[in-house]
Formats: C-alpha cells, structure tokens, sequence
C-alpha cells in the first residue's frame, strides 16, 4: 500500500483543492472563565473546561460522563499539555492524540476537525433598532467567541447596505430563504444559518434556521446577553450537525467507496477525511481511487462527509465491482467479495 500511496504521489498532476469545508484548527483549545486564579477555581474551570471539549468532540452532552472518563474527570490534566490565564478566562490546551485516545478507548465516537463552514445571517433587534452582524463588526465579537467555544467554522457576511436591506424579518424567517441563498453565493459556505435575536425586558431570545443541503434545522434559544444567546444558538446549532457527521458506535459496515477525478491534493484530502472511517486504498486506475470502507458508517454519514469537500455523487452501473480485483489479499485475509450495487458508493470531484 505505500507503495501505491507513493506512486500516486508521483503520477498525480498538482492541482490546487478547491473546498468550503473548513479545518477547525483550535478544535483542542478551550476558554473558561474564571473569578480568581486560586487552585480551587482553576479545577473547577478544567473540569468545565474538559466538559466542553467532550461535548464539541462527540456533540453529545452526556458524554462526559461516560464511566470510563471517570479517571480523566477526577484528573483532567492528563490529556492537557499547558493552561494559562487570559485575563478572565482559563486558557487550555488539550493534546490532541491522547484526548482522542482516551475518548475512543471509552467507546465514544468522534467528530473530526474537518467541519461545514456556516454563513451566518444574525439580526439583532434591540432597544436601539435592527442590524445585521456583520464581518469586523464589534458586535460580531460574542458570535466568534461562541463559535470558538463549540467548535464550529463561523462566517458572517460583510453587511454592506444591500446586505442590511436584504436582512428583514421575512427573509430569515422563509421556509424557503432564496433571497439569502442567492446573496450568499459569493461567500461558499456549506451551510446556511439565520438568527432573528430580540431583546425582550432585559433577556435575549433567539429563533434559528439552519439549511445544509436538503435538511433543514429550526429551533429557539435564549440568554441572558448577546453573549449567552449566541453561545445557546450554536450549541443546539452544534448538537444538530453532529447528529449527521458523527459516527454512532454500531455494527460496523462494509462499503466499497469509488472517486473518480483525484489529483494528488485531492488525495491527501481524501485520506484525511476517510481516516476515522478505517478506509482503505484497494485500487487506483488513473484518477481513480477505490477504497474499502468498513467502520460505524453508515452510506448516508459518508455521503455527508464527502460532500463538505465538494465531491458529488453520480450512478453506480448495474455491473457489480469487485473491490480487490487487481490487490490481491494478504496472506490470512480471505479472498476480496464482490459487491452489490447497495454495497457501492461512487463520487467525483
């Protein structure tokens, strides 16, 4: 296999990737804020702070306590390489393979740092009138840090003046949001998000809609500020995309994935992708990979994860592929099988 891995690396013409999906690079980074730096605040704000990663990790809230983490909630700073303070807040890093070693070994399934980039259309209505959050806005700053905090790639328009008149409550709240789908074109998100925020007696409450794809997400969501509120949204926002990226534990499923059109930094997103799914290169006939998928995925949860690197899908033929024709097995492993159609997932860039 490396040595295929290394021929495809050679005869692949150099193309650059083109993807919305974004890679969460402080996926591992928590803030928690803090009223002192006495020890027993700084434990309590790890604690809270592990909390979190396990939830932005898995998208499941009860994760944590999961009897197997018991050790890591009693000591959590045995996945955390360093923590600092920034100014209110506990700075904490977590190490990336150890906490990842420790929440599967726990039996939990994970949600990578490969993540659908949101365009968000947030409206404020408060005392002083309606605006739309835009990019370098002051008040896009509780959005980034909510973001931040529950793992998810933000974007936000730039909302110059045909984008504030875009933003009316009618158009972030249709059922259909063609008007904003149509003006977020230019910003290639995978995935579209509108927030109505009011103020109402000093608390603030949200209604959200999110669209990914042909699926469509709703829900309703409070704080006390601007802060809080923003936190709420994008923590249901998270627990709802993790539903269709994270691997569920189950019984595992064999696939056999075809992707036509690879070059060679198409293959090496490829292989980042696959890598949680157990994927593995049976194949390759000019540009095209055959891989051998056999995890908790089901073809719907690949699908999803294929499509945030733009790749599409398109019709297995009636002929049934045999997945190992031209890679013999090693010695041991029994002979390749051939599939059915239902068995075949095929894609190309």
């Amino acid at each position: 296999m490396r040595l295929i891995a290394r021929l495809l690396i050679l005869s692949l013409p150099l193309f650059s990737l083109s993807s919305e999906a974004a890679t969460v690079s402080d996926l591992y980074q928590v803030r928690e804020p803090v009223a002192s730096q006495q020890p027993e605040e700084r434990d309590a704000a790890l604690g809270r702070a592990l909390q979190t990663l396990v939830l932005r990790l898995t998208g499941d809230g009860e994760a944590v306590n999961n009897p197997a983490l018991a050790e890591l909630r009693e000591d959590p700073q045995q996945i955390i390489s360093r923590y600092g303070y920034e100014q209110d807040r506990l700075l904490v890093d977590f190490d990336p393979v150890s906490t990842d070693r420790s929440l599967r070994q726990a039996g939990l399934s994970l949600w990578g740092v490969n993540r659908p980039a949101i365009l968000t259309w947030w409206l404020n209505d408060g005392s002083d009138g309606s605006s739309l959050v835009g990019d370098g806005q002051g008040s896009a700053a509780p959005l980034r840090q909510a973001a931040q905090h529950r793992g998810l790639p933000l974007r936000l328009p730039i909302a110059d003046l045909n984008e504030q008149l875009l933003a009316t409550p009618e158009n972030l709240g249709a059922v259909e949001p063609q008007a904003l789908r149509t003006a977020s074109e230019r910003y290639a998100a995978d995935a579209l998000l509108a927030v109505q925020a009011r103020e109402d007696n000093g608390q603030w409450q949200a209604q959200w809609r999110l669209w990914l794809g042909d699926t469509r997400e709703q829900g309703k969501a409070q704080g006390a500020d601007q802060a809080a509120l923003a936190d709420a949204v994008l923590l249901l926002v998270s627990e709802r995309l993790a539903q269709r990226y994270v691997v569920a534990p189950g019984v595992a499923t064999n696939l056999t994935l075809e992707v036509q059109g690879t070059d060679l930094a198409r293959y090496a997103e490829l292989q980042r992708i696959l890598e949680p799914l157990a994927a593995q290169l049976r194949r390759i006939e000019g540009d095209r990979l055959i891989y051998s998928v056999n995890a908790n995925a089901n073809a719907e949860q690949l699908r999803a994860q294929l499509a945030l690197v733009n790749l599409q899908e398109v019709a297995v033929e009636a002929q049934p592929i045999d997945a190992g024709q031209s890679m013999p097995p090693p010695n041991g492993e029994p002979a390749p099988q051939v599939l059915r159609r239902d068995d075949v997932l095929r894609f190309r860039w």
